[in-house]
């Protein structure tokens, strides 16, 4: 049934870039279908960019490029506003704006909302305007969407996401071809993978921005970028993913949104913990997120009505991004997903060295009798216990080796404390190497116990006599 025609809704897009043409493209490809659906037209009616002459992949109109946002934003023809400019200046001038005026906004934007989110929704819940995300978080799989609306009856007992496709296009790299880390990103950067300064990909701070978002959205309290634990992939070598796939174990960048004792903060009465980190770890092959390979991102959770959930798809790119776009512009449209976050002031964010972790160590150390009872001893005189040592073969008489060791759960503090005066001994000859280990066993035993009684007495359909 074809709905009733109603006014044109008619778009601002402020950035012409690859997103911002993949946005027009896929709207002008899906026109007629969308307006069938939604029984209005979505029409681009501006085009924000720094020049209009510029040569681009594809030709928008002249007549739709401009260049200024103020104008744009506050056409009076102007329904919705799509930000797809970038960074957290005049973004977040264009946003602000936009939100003032009442106007409806979509943004991919993730350091934007990492950095301002809580004001931002602030504002459009004062402006009674609509603020869409979904497009900053994981590219085309709809994980904005899930969290607010599909899982919105569940407590999330655990969720955590490989959000950064450029890293684990790099891991799997070095995995698959047995590269090393500096070979894997150029070949990234020249399928277009990896930008020429790789920074906000290689060290953690993409995946940071977005795991913000989902910590947040998740447990009702703001996560501020600053509290959270960020390790990039720099460091890691052939031979740790060499490795590690010798212990069962695949190496990924992993987000992790973790409620300390399987409870998210309660705002009402102020109890429960928030961890959350990004940093390269160590997940068992037989895991689901260890499948996720190439520039696919995922997202992988646990919620106590529903249980475990694996999104996956790809993580970036023009398309996937405009597709996020899109299910955000058709939200506006319907006057959909309103500024309903709310960020509650109870619970805590736990921080980095309290938390438990056992890790993958790997040394360079001399090849002499005593070495390994040296490095014992640190870990033994910290508490920490050895649960496994790889020590390869060495050929060719240079006196060194390398020493792997699988350590049991200490606090982070101590792991790190123990690290340094390993890196003391004179029988270590480079700084230790340390990749925490991720068993979800917390999450685990958070499941069961909440699941417990339910196992116990299974519900049994009851019968007419």
């Amino acid at each position: 049934m074809r709905r009733e025609s109603r006014p044109a809704k008619r778009v601002a897009i402020i950035g012409g870039g690859t997103v911002g043409s993949g946005v027009y493209q896929a709207l002008e490809r899906n026109g007629t279908l969308l307006s069938g659906r939604l029984g209005t037209r979505l029409e681009v009616n501006r085009v924000v960019v720094r020049d209009p002459d510029k040569k681009r992949n594809i030709a928008f109109p002249r007549e739709i490029l401009h260049t200024g946002w103020r104008a744009a934003v506050e056409d009076r023809e102007t329904d919705i506003v799509v930000e797809l400019i970038g960074g957290t200046t005049t973004a977040r001038e264009v946003v602000e704006h936009a939100l003032r005026l009442g106007k409806p906004v979509v943004t991919a934007n993730k350091a934007l909302l990492s950095d301002h989110g809580e004001s931002l929704f602030a504002l459009a819940r004062r402006s009674n305007a609509g603020l869409h995300y979904e497009a900053s978080v994981a590219g085309g799989i709809p994980i904005i969407k899930v969290l607010r609306e599909g899982l919105a009856g569940n407590r999330i007992l655990g969720m955590y996401g490989i959000l950064n496709g450029t890293c684990n296009y790099i891991l799997t790299r070095m995995e698959r071809a047995e590269l090393d880390f500096d070979h894997a990103l150029r070949q990234a950067q020249r399928k277009g993978y990896a930008e020429a300064d790789p920074t906000l990909d290689v060290d953690g701070l993409d995946a940071m921005h977005k795991a913000g978002i989902l910590a947040s959205l998740a447990s009702g309290m703001w996560v501020p970028p600053a509290s959270i634990h960020v390790e990039g992939i720099r460091a890691i070598t052939r031979k740790d993913i060499e490795f590690a796939a010798r212990l069962g174990y695949r190496i990924k960048l992993l987000a992790s949104i973790r409620p300390e004792d399987g409870f998210f903060p309660d705002e009402a009465s102020g109890e429960g913990r928030l961890q959350v980190s990004v940093c390269p770890t160590l997940i068992s092959e037989d895991h689901p997120l260890a499948t996720i390979h190439g520039v696919d991102n995922a997202v992988w959770l646990v919620g106590d009505v529903v249980g475990e959930l694996l999104f996956s798809g790809p993580g970036a790119g023009r398309e996937a991004t405009a597709s996020a776009v899109l299910a955000d512009l058709i939200d506006a449209t319907r006057n959909q997903a309103p500024p309903t976050e709310r960020f509650g002031t109870g619970g805590s964010l736990r921080a980095w060295d309290e938390m438990d972790s056992e890790y993958f160590i790997r040394l360079r150390v001399a090849d002499r009798p005593g070495t390994m009872a040296a490095v014992a001893g640190v870990l033994s005189r910290a508490g920490i216990g050895i649960s496994s040592i790889i020590q390869p073969e060495q050929h060719g008489g240079s006196g060194e080796t390398t020493l792997i060791l699988m350590v049991h759960d200490a606090p982070n503090r101590i792991i790190t404390g123990a690290l340094d005066r390993i890196g003391e001994l004179p029988v270590v000859k480079s700084p230790p190497m340390s990749l925490r280990v991720e068993h979800f066993e917390a999450l685990e035993r958070t499941r069961n116990r909440d699941r417990g009684s339910v196992d116990a007495e299974p519900d049994r359909e009851e019968r007419s006599p």
